[in-house]
């Protein structure tokens, strides 16, 4: 089992791989929208700009689809960011560890461990990250119904009977409970069949050559179509609290 290293900050403690990993993936995803919007234009787009355009053309759609676009579109850049960030972090644990040379012999903050592998490590193999998104997604499901609904959205906890209380109560836990465990499961998974398949001898069909391409497209795939699902699960919570339909 791999050596959890933690760093302390006062009375806090903090998972050093993961929050270095999260802080990567906000680097390549500011400096990805940096590079889009960089140069702007209606005429003839560059490709970044139009991938840009593409993820949020998507999620307008998306959120038209599931609410009243007015409702919704105060969450777009939010959506756009969430989409963009479960993506790049999920991408990160298939990039090879070019840091690894740099920060072999550093023991400055346990540096050394943290790039000690072959591969990065993807910020979301880390159940605390998923959690924390599929809370931070259930807190402004909750505070968008209190906007649209008042006191009265929270009387569907007691619907059709109030002996159902106990029921609806359940249902709200696990809602980020299964949000947070699946996009886990997946990346986590992912990333330790990798490691696996960079142990296996030699570089026959069988050791490498054949095995790790063909995972690796597997799991460009699986981010992408997780990342995908998390902002769905997002946009349906959000638009059962503000939906006003009987």
């Amino acid at each position: 089992m791999e050596h959890i290293l933690l760093w302390h900050l006062g009375n806090g403690t903090f998972r050093a791989k993961t929050l270095m990993m999260t802080w990567i993936a906000m680097a390549i995803l500011l400096i990805f929208v940096f590079l889009a919007v960089r140069n702007l234009t209606s005429g003839k787009p560059g490709k970044l700009q139009n991938i840009l355009e593409w993820v949020i053309d998507l999620v307008k759609g998306l959120v038209a689809e599931n609410m009243d676009y007015k409702k919704g579109a105060p969450m777009l850049s939010y959506l756009v960011t969430l989409i963009m960030f479960i993506f790049f972090s999920n991408m990160l644990g298939l990039i090879p560890n070019f840091f690894q040379p740099i920060f072999k012999h550093v023991e400055f903050a346990g540096l050394n461990e943290i790039f000690g592998h072959a591969t990065l490590a993807s910020p979301t193999a880390d159940i605390n990250t998923t959690m924390a998104l599929a809370l931070l997604t259930i807190i402004i499901v909750i505070s968008l119904g209190i906007k649209h609904k008042g006191v009265h959205y929270f009387h569907h906890f007691i619907e059709p009977f109030p002996v159902f209380l106990p029921i609806h109560f359940i249902d709200l836990l696990s809602k980020p409970m299964t949000m947070a465990f699946r996009l886990f499961g997946n990346i986590f998974a992912g990333e330790v069949l990798i490691s696996v398949i960079l142990m296996l001898p030699g570089k026959s069909v069988f050791g490498g050559i054949l095995p790790m391409p063909i995972w690796l497209g597997f799991s460009i795939f699986i981010g992408a179509i997780q990342s995908f699902v998390f902002t769905v699960l997002t946009i349906a919570y959000i638009a059962q609290a503000v939906s006003t339909d009987h």
